[in-house]
């Protein structure tokens, strides 16, 4: 891939952001209103994500996990990393979340032989060819706890 110098890029992404705004400003109102996406409408990854969270309450976020409980990792593109299984699950939705794909393998150097933390520095590799696709950002993992019928959400 050709890299252009700083400076050039920069002007690079103005000229395009104009033409762009240029663009946008010849389209009409009515039109502009079609092309931008109902922020009510759920992506198909929140709509997983809700329905594996039914049922369940969110706890208290935590920085860390324990991992020995909470082997199983479930990716949901786009939109969270789930770890364990049973009763109480953990939901890591990331700094980015838009960036998360079920294609990469997590590599994870943890200060904690026992525990999955908020600092641990993680990145990814395509699980193909293993080539570095990026790094992650954790923010606090948040646990959510199954609800028996029989038993308030409270307590």
């Amino acid at each position: 891939m050709l890299r252009l110098p700083r400076p050039a890029r920069l002007s690079a992404l103005a000229l395009a952001g104009a033409a762009v705004t240029m663009t946008l400003g010849a389209v009409s109102p009515a039109m502009a209103e079609q092309d931008q996406p109902e922020s009510d409408q759920m992506t198909k990854g929140e709509q997983k994500l809700a329905k594996l969270l039914e049922g369940r309450v969110a706890g208290e976020p935590q920085r860390c996990i324990r991992t020995r409980i909470n082997n199983r990792l479930r990716v949901i593109d786009e939109t969270a990393y789930v770890y364990g299984s049973g009763r109480t699950i953990y939901v890591q939705r990331t700094r980015n979340p838009d960036q998360i794909d079920s294609d990469d393998a997590l590599v994870t150097r943890r200060f904690s032989a026992s525990e999955l933390c908020k600092l641990d520095v993680v990145t990814t590799v395509d699980r193909s060819a293993g080539f570095f696709t990026g790094a992650v950002f954790f923010a606090d993992f948040v646990p959510y706890t199954r609800v028996d019928n029989g038993e308030d959400a409270d307590g």
